[in-house]
């Protein structure tokens, strides 16, 4: 939220200055993002009266003007502004002022004319100002006075990072009571006095929604200007808290909004048929909103209606067709409360949002309503005239606002500091807190205005706000520490980011909200679980696999044009698992680009799975992995594998789809993994074994098997037939060829032998061999000729 220093003022005015108000407010929790000032530095510039215009007689668009700048005498300035006329009040830059950017204005000839000045445009001073041209004042502006001061240009501008529990702070009403509950300045809110009817006339309401909408506070007033100027102050405030000057009516709901943070709307009563009703919208019923964009009305959203048709969506924002201009006469001013789930999620939906539905999302005081149509009512008249009706009011269901305790013993338990009772109770009254003494502390009432007080440790936050959170003593733990045990059949935590960041990977972070066409794309995934209320249109579902982060990241790269890319991520997916959800974490990695950075000792050659492979059995290791061809939705049909340790399939590795490669517009195909994570941290007991000091013995097996035979099941099957005196079987080579049969092929062994407490001899190694060779015959392979 954006707004003047200066209107926070007039409502409290405590003795520090701008810097030491926004640490204040920070350290409080409304984060002051920026603060900046509302003009840039400049001086001399006087308000000044233009007197007299002519002609420069060597200039078509050049003026000879004089003007009264409260010197005494009359000024000659020549000025080029299309705009000057005599009578206007300008701002008048005499010699000797600085304008920004270190301008130095000094007396000096334009065409030969003398000019002593310069008439100063809105650009020329940094100050907002539609008109081409010269800055034109109003008629009673004094002149001689400074400009700075005329439109106090002294000012700054706060913005304030609002968090979403505080929208009691979204309001200069809201600000100023922190600030005197912080400081303990005195508030002086402006005085509102109701504003007694002069005419009858009503309009009947009926909430037909009372779940949704509260409190429906309304009144007609007939007979106003809506073509009359919004004053200069206000134009002020809007444009300095972020909002452009539309019309009269519209900048005075507006200016209500800020001021009290109360959203209200105006309508044009001559364009009401009947009265008004609060209703969830009907089926296909559509709307032109003021931002002259129809939209389709959801059953789930509020509307506000007459007899014929949706006048406005509840909370967010109003009609283009009943809207107020500068012929209408006469208004109905609404004032209402609408609880905070019956708008949070509608403005999204429709693709914008106003700053009414960012407030009533939040919350908006349910006890504001009254002072909100009193204060607009007065400004309405004052500003336009006009002739106001009685008020009216419709209720719905309000929140109910029960009692919360606050402990003194737990206040300094969690704040580590002790306070009074007293001290307690007297934070608690000047954040505005209705409180009672209770045996071991306070029963507090939470007040209309903030509806993030529902437990006791709200109360505490509020408690240490107020005190100071630089104020409690930062005091080093003195609890005792001891190491938790770890035992040996799991890794620690860290140990696989380690062990990938070693092998040239960088780890990343990516949203667990993703866009639905990830999970089919990468997962086949038609039933994900889906976010009711997503951040963004794209990121409406939660992940259930790690691959689409991994090659946005990838798309990302590219985009920067980076020649090498690796990359892992550890965090959990999400899937349905019957009346629940199920949120395994899972590691993942991605590999695209040259096998090794560029250098002159290795050629170029691109990452292949059998990199990738190599990583994923390092981070498996002691364990051996099996790998066994699979069909997955993101990987290449033939070049893909699921991985298995102890029989249990934990994951995934293969290159990326042709079809996804060519749909993401990739230069070519990443290497990608993914594991469940718990299988990787499960670690092999680690068992002492004698180093044997005889000498090993090395038996190779060419065997022929068929093409459908993969190296892993072979593997799998010696492996589980070797004697004890086996210590090592690898593979070292692959024929395809002369002497092996059409569909056959050749995988050559590496049989190593070898026992710790004697020499083997040769009936023990032909044994061995033997009984490899009967298992392997066993699947059909033969030892080759």
């Amino acid at each position: 939220m954006q707004f003047s220093e200066q209107w926070l003022r007039s409502w409290v005015n405590p003795s520090i200055d701008s810097d030491a108000l926004s640490y204040l407010l920070t350290m409080a929790g409304l984060e002051v993002e920026e603060a900046e000032a509302a003009a840039p530095a400049f001086t001399g510039v006087v308000v000044a009266e233009v007197k007299e215009v002519a002609k420069h007689e060597n200039a078509d668009r050049l003026r000879v003007t004089k003007v009264d700048a409260g010197t005494g005498e009359l000024v000659q300035i020549v000025c080029g502004a299309p705009n000057v006329a005599v009578g206007l009040k300008v701002p008048c830059a005499l010699p000797g002022a600085v304008l920004p950017g270190d301008f130095k204005i000094k007396p000096t000839k334009m065409r030969g004319v003398e000019s002593g000045g310069m008439l100063c445009s809105g650009k020329e001073l940094g100050v907002p100002d539609e008109v081409d041209g010269l800055l034109v004042l109003p008629v009673d502006a004094p002149v001689g006075q400074s400009i700075r001061d005329y439109l106090s240009l002294d000012d700054s501008l706060f913005t304030l990072k609002i968090t979403p529990n505080r929208a009691d702070s979204l309001s200069i009403k809201g600000i100023a009571r922190e600030v005197a509950a912080l400081t303990g300045a005195a508030l002086s809110p402006v005085v509102i006095a109701p504003v007694a009817p002069v005419i009858d006339d009503k309009l009947a309401v009926a909430i037909d929604a009372p779940a949704a909408c509260g409190r429906y506070v309304g009144r007609i007033i007939k007979n106003i200007n809506a073509a009359a100027p919004t004053p200069d102050w206000m134009r002020r405030r809007l444009e300095r808290s972020g909002l452009r000057s539309i019309s009269a009516a519209v900048d005075i709901t507006n200016y209500v909004l800020l001021e009290l943070g109360q959203p209200m709307h105006a309508f044009d009563l001559a364009k009401l048929q009947g009265g008004i009703t609060v209703r969830m919208a009907k089926p296909d019923e559509k709307l032109v909103c003021l931002n002259e964009k129809e939209v389709a009305l959801a059953e789930d959203m509020l509307v506000i209606a007459d007899d014929a048709k949706a006048l406005a969506i509840g909370g967010i924002m109003g009609g283009l067709e009943s809207s107020v201009t500068d012929a209408t006469r006469d208004v109905f001013l609404e004032s209402a409360f609408f609880a905070p789930d019956a708008i949070a999620g509608r403005a999204r939906s429709l693709g914008f949002g106003s700053d009414s539905s960012y407030r009533f999302e939040r919350g908006v005081d349910f006890a504001l309503q009254h002072e909100a149509i009193e204060r607009a009512t007065q400004l309405l008249i004052d500003i336009c005239g006009g002739e106001a009706g009685p008020v009216t009011e419709t209720v719905g269901e309000l929140p109910a606002r029960g009692e919360v305790t606050v402990r003194t013993a737990r206040v300094a338990k969690l704040l580590g500091v002790v306070l009074s009772a007293e001290q307690i109770a007297d934070i608690l009254t000047r954040l505005g807190l209705p409180h009672r003494a209770t045996a071991d502390g306070f029963a507090v009432s939470a007040p209309s205005f903030r509806f993030d007080i529902a437990i006791e440790e709200d109360l505490i936050e509020e408690i240490a706000r107020v005190y100071g959170y630089d104020a409690i003593p930062s005091d080093t733990p003195r609890s005792g520490m001891r190491m938790l045990p770890l035992p040996e059949e799991r890794r620690p935590r860290e140990a696989p980011r380690h062990l990938l960041a070693g092998r040239d990977y960088q780890e990343v972070v990516t949203y667990a909200f993703v866009e639905e066409k990830w999970e089919a794309d990468f997962a086949a995934n038609s039933d994900p679980v889906r976010l009711i209320n997503p951040i963004a249109s794209q990121m409406s579902v939660m992940r259930s696999t790690l691959i689409g982060g991994l090659v946005d990241v990838l798309v990302g790269n590219l985009h920067r044009k980076q020649p090498r890319v690796r990359v892992f991520e550890l965090a959990r997916v999400f899937s349905k698992a019957g009346d629940g959800f199920d949120q395994p974490e899972r590691i993942g990695g991605l590999a695209w680009g040259p096998r090794f950075a560029e250098q002159w000792g290795a050629k170029g050659e691109r990452v292949d799975f059998y990199d990738v492979k190599a990583d994923v059995e390092a981070l498996l290791a002691p364990r051996v992995a099996e790998f066994r061809k699979v069909s997955h939705p993101a990987l290449h049909p033939g070049r893909s594998a699921e991985v298995l340790v102890d029989g249990q399939v934990i994951g995934v590795i293969g290159e990326l789809h042709p079809r996804w490669v060519q749909g993401y517009d990739l230069p070519s195909a990443p290497v990608l993994f993914e594991l469940d994570f718990e299988a990787v941290l499960s670690a092999k007991l680690v068992k002492a074994q004698p180093v044997s000091k005889f000498q090993a013995v090395r038996r190779d097996l060419a065997l022929v098997v068929d093409e459908a035979v993969s190296y892993g099941e072979l593997l799998a099957l010696l492996r589980a037939a070797a004697p004890a005196i086996v210590t090592d079987i690898g593979l070292f080579d692959v024929y395809r060829g002369k002497g092996v049969d059409e569909g056959k092929k050749s995988l050559a062994f590496r049989i190593q032998l070898q026992d710790a407490a004697k020499t083997l001899t040769d009936e023990e190694v032909e044994a061995a061999i033997a009984a490899l060779l009967a298992a392997a015959n066993a699947k059909g392979a033969v030892l080759r000729a």
